[in-house]
């Protein structure tokens, strides 16, 4: 008797484990960046499958393919995570008023941050966490910044409901200039409202202002988006969505999908 309870506590223990885990929580798709962090001793990976950027402007047009956008995070505590970034391929194809055609490619900068809950780590009620990053220059100029950035995002969500949850994300950041060479002030917010339409599909739409003070001209970027995200399984997230540029400021629209995994 006592060999049949041991054995029936060993298959049990995994069910357990997995019990204890928090929900899923990918910081992709989306503007706002969630305020949960990865358990302890978990791996979660977050891949953009596919990006596509249009941005119109007087006389040119600019577009941008990102292929294996990747960010791994690693619970180191209760409430910490640290996390790496890094964009396997870009294209970059910009053409100008003259019909002239100039093409760049190559692998994109990595990013490096560290994210701490202050309140709720599995995201549940009043959530609200401090993330440093910063950027290396790894890239190639044109799919990369072309020097090195860095920044504060401070994810803030409250649970209205089962189904209905306020993100907000102020951010500041230390952003390179347009010409690759040095850094000055960026700063702003997003905002959103996420529905959880059942167990497995959920949904949000969003909002984004960022004041840019780049030294080639101040500017301020209006963004609207919204996407869709189907959780087949308790630890797996597939995304899609769509974000709209809402002056001339901005990129016009953006495309994109992807995929989420926690381990």
């Amino acid at each position: 008797m006592r060999r049949i309870l041991l054995a029936g506590l060993l298959i049990a223990s995994p069910a357990l484990a997995e019990d204890k885990l928090r929900d899923l929580c990918a910081e992709r798709p989306g503007l706002d960046t969630p305020a949960c962090t990865v358990d302890p001793g978990h791996l979660q990976v977050e891949v953009g499958l596919g990006d596509w950027t249009l941005d119109k402007q007087a006389g040119s047009r600019t577009d941008t393919v990102l292929l294996g956008d990747m960010s791994a995070r690693y619970g180191v505590g209760e409430s910490t995570e640290i996390r790496l970034g890094w964009t396997a391929y870009g294209h970059v194809r910009n053409r100008d008023a003259t019909g002239a055609i100039d093409r760049t490619s190559g692998t994109g900068d990595v990013t490096i941050g560290l994210k701490q809950n202050l309140s709720n780590p599995g995201g549940d009620g009043f959530s609200m966490a401090l993330l440093p990053y910063a950027t290396l220059p790894t890239g190639k100029n044109g799919v990369g910044a072309g020097d090195w950035g860095a920044g504060l995002l401070i994810p803030i969500s409250y649970s209205l409901t089962d189904k209905l949850t306020l993100e907000t994300t102020p951010e500041m950041d230390a952003a390179v200039d347009s010409d690759g060479k040095g850094r000055h002030l960026a700063y702003g917010s997003a905002a959103g409202l996420g529905v959880k339409l059942n167990e497995q599909w959920s949904m949000s739409v969003e909002g984004q202002l960022i004041r840019d003070r780049d030294p080639s001209g101040h500017s301020t970027q209006l963004l609207a988006g919204a996407y869709v995200a189907w959780q087949p399984k308790g630890r797996l997230q597939f995304d899609a969505g769509a974000q709209a540029g809402l002056n001339h400021a901005t990129p016009d629209l953006e495309l994109y999908f992807g995929i989420s995994q926690k381990f």
